[in-house]
This record gives structure tokens, sequence and C-alpha cells, in this order.
């Protein structure tokens, strides 16, 4: 299956991509709350590295327009995966938004045919295209 008007069908991919990486940044921001209550605790460079993180992912939300935006998302994917290592809700919680992620890209490959190539111009002239 392919999409009708494979534009439309990429401008909402990718304003689900972006709305997705924003759901993921603010989840991320969460989690200083629960390391905090541990015994290790919360200390800088874990705080430093789950803001950086969470401005990441809301970054790349903000690039989706770009060609490489759900390259960009995709690869932000494992070290959401990896907050799990710091708080093992996360495992849970980054695994349903990988998966999310994931079920995003098939959408995409099955509508526009590659899950990351941009959809070729549609021919003017031809009422096939």
């Amino acid at each position: 299956m392919t999409a009708a008007d494979p534009v439309r069908a990429t401008r909402a991919l990718r304003g689900a991509a972006a709305g997705v990486l924003v759901l993921e940044g603010i989840a991320v921001l969460f989690v200083p709350r629960g390391i905090a209550q541990t015994a290790e605790g919360l200390g800088g460079v874990r705080l430093t590295l789950l803001l950086v993180l969470a401005v990441g992912l809301v970054l790349a939300g903000g690039v989706q327009r770009r060609p490489p935006g759900l390259v960009v998302g995709t690869a932000l994917q494992v070290p959401l995966l990896l907050t799990g290592l710091l708080n093992a809700a996360m495992w849970f919680v980054g695994g349903v938004f990988v998966l999310i992620w994931l079920y995003l890209l098939q959408v995409r490959k099955e509508l526009l045919g590659h899950p990351f190539r941009e959809p070729a111009p549609r021919g003017d002239g031809d009422p096939a295209a």
C-alpha cells in the first residue's frame, strides 16, 4: 500500500515523529526524580546526561522537517532505552517509546516505500503519479 499523496503522508508522519520525540524528552525529565530517591542518589553527571538527552530529544523533534531528522530521532532511541540503566522503570517506558518509533518507521515504509528516503516529487502532468 502506498499513499495517494506522498507529500502529505510525509508531513503527517514527520509531525507524529516530532510529537513522539517531544513526549520522550518530557518522560526523560521525570527520571531524575526517581533516581534522587535511590540509595545512589542523583549526581551531577547523571543529571547532566539526562538533561542533555531530554534537550536533544526535544530539538530532534524540531528538526523532523529536515531530511536527516528521522535518522537523528532513530539514533536517539538508543540512549533513551539506556536510561533504564539509571532507573529500572525506564526500561519499560523507553521500550514503549522505541516500539512506537519502530511502528512509525514501519508505517512510513508502507506508505512511502522506504522508512528514511524522501518521497519522489509528483509529476504535474501525470495523473498516475
